[in-house]
């Protein structure tokens, strides 16, 4: 009773809750499974650290140009090593998810070469750094061509369309693993290894990229692993465990992450410069607590998925299906049904619980875009949060939750929003 008196003071009415605890008990064993991943990952962060002989000196502070920042090197030897990588370079000078590609792939690619998205468009933030939609200082202006194959009709592989694209300019190979606004499958990291082996059996010196936010640490081997060359993710999602107040990586071969190096900082300077400024502790605290809250983000996003899923929702991925990434996409097919959902994700945040979001002009989004997000760290996406284009199909994508149980009340008040609407009924 105390339990269900704490959620009505939330605002979660008995129907909403009794609805949501009735999903939540179908779900343990999968929840089990989550925490075995957990575990597994928990453990090769700690066997890293422990290799790196990580101590309280690395938390110190730098300032300046950042040389001999001891914590930084080592930071980056934990990342290098947990990931499988040769090399990293992880910085709170990398600003966004979106700044990690961009570095990553100017880095690597020269005037005339060939950028190859195998898995169709990116996402919306890369148009202007490719040059899709035309933007000062994005790779089409310097001279790189980009070519895209499209999914199938079933979500899978392109692989006749993928041979006859690569050709002489192609230097470099875009995979992203995740989702972003469209409703496609989550790449699993051996559907990844597949591609890969294929592309590299027509090109073997292309360079293959993954995009990885959001699907770090979902499984229990990563994309390097299965042959990338580069994986590429920020800070402020699944590695920076919540923690991280900023920030973004690039791990992989030793070449490209040298070659991103010099592009982030200048050349001849790579990774010697670039001063931590105290944030070095969050970064390998909030690394060690990420496989734990990946998992409660998981358990969030299999939780909306049978939720929505039993109120007869298209919902990707289904509730039954393999996570790959801690995203959930929940179609309405309409935008009050969006922006209702978000209302809700708003409404449980400890921060900014009273602010209601609205859709708005958002840069590098070509329509209108809503997103709800109470969190610490600003737009951070580990953290509890909603959003999605206001344009058809009017899909939301929710994703986060520092633990399962907060993700669970935002999925609830998510429902309890869309039922006031009188857009659900239970």
């Amino acid at each position: 009773m105390e339990m269900k008196e704490m959620y009505g003071s939330l605002g979660i009415s008995k129907e909403v809750l009794e609805f949501g605890l009735k999903i939540e008990e179908q779900l343990k064993d999968r929840f089990a499974a989550i925490d075995e991943t957990a575990e597994y990952n928990q453990m090769k962060v700690i066997r890293a650290m422990q290799e790196c002989r990580v101590s309280d000196i690395h938390f110190a502070a730098t300032t300046g140009y950042g040389y001999n920042d001891m914590g930084r090197d080592v930071l980056e030897e934990v990342y290098a090593k947990t990931f499988r990588g040769e090399d990293a370079l992880v910085r709170p000078q990398v600003m966004s998810g979106t700044h990690a590609l961009h570095i990553a792939l100017s880095g690597n690619l020269r005037p005339g070469d060939e950028l190859l998205s195998p898995v169709g468009k990116p996402y919306d933030t890369l148009d202007e750094v490719i040059g899709i939609r035309d933007a000062v200082g994005s790779l089409k202006e310097f001279g790189v061509t980009y070519r895209q194959v499209d999914l199938l009709s079933d979500g899978s592989f392109d692989y006749e369309g993928i041979r006859a694209a690569i050709n002489d300019r192609t230097r470099l190979v875009a995979i992203q693993r995740s989702k972003g606004y469209a409703t496609r499958p989550t790449l699993s990291v051996e559907q990844i290894g597949e591609l890969i082996s294929f592309i590299k059996s027509i090109k073997p010196e292309v360079i293959c990229m993954v995009d990885n936010c959001y699907g770090e640490f979902v499984e229990r081997i990563e994309p390097l692993e299965v042959g990338a060359d580069m994986m590429v993710g920020s800070l402020i999602k699944n590695p920076g465990g919540g923690l991280a107040p900023i920030g973004g990586y690039i791990v992989g071969t030793k070449e490209c992450v040298e070659r991103a190096a010099y592009r982030l900082s200048a050349p001849g300077l790579g990774k010697e410069v670039g001063a931590s400024l105290g944030l070095n502790q969050s970064f390998f605290q909030g690394f060690f607590l990420a496989p734990t809250v990946v998992a409660g983000a998981l358990k969030g996003a299999i939780f909306a998925a049978n939720i929505y899923e039993q109120l007869g929702y298209s919902v990707v991925p289904n509730g039954s299906e393999p996570r790959y990434d801690i995203i959930q996409a929940v179609t309405f097919g309409k935008p009050e049904g969006v922006i209702a959902f978000c209302k809700g994700i708003q409404a449980a945040a400890p921060v900014d619980s009273f602010v209601t979001p609205e859709p708005w002009d958002m840069p590098g989004y070509d329509a209108p875009v809503i997103m709800a997000a109470g969190a610490f760290v600003q737009g951070s996406s580990i953290e509890l949060s909603a959003d999605g284009p206001i344009k058809p199909p009017y899909a939301v994508y929710f994703q986060g939750g520092l633990t399962w149980y907060h993700a669970k009340l935002g999925i609830l008040m998510s429902l309890q929003k869309l039922t006031e609407a009188g857009i659900v009924r239970l």
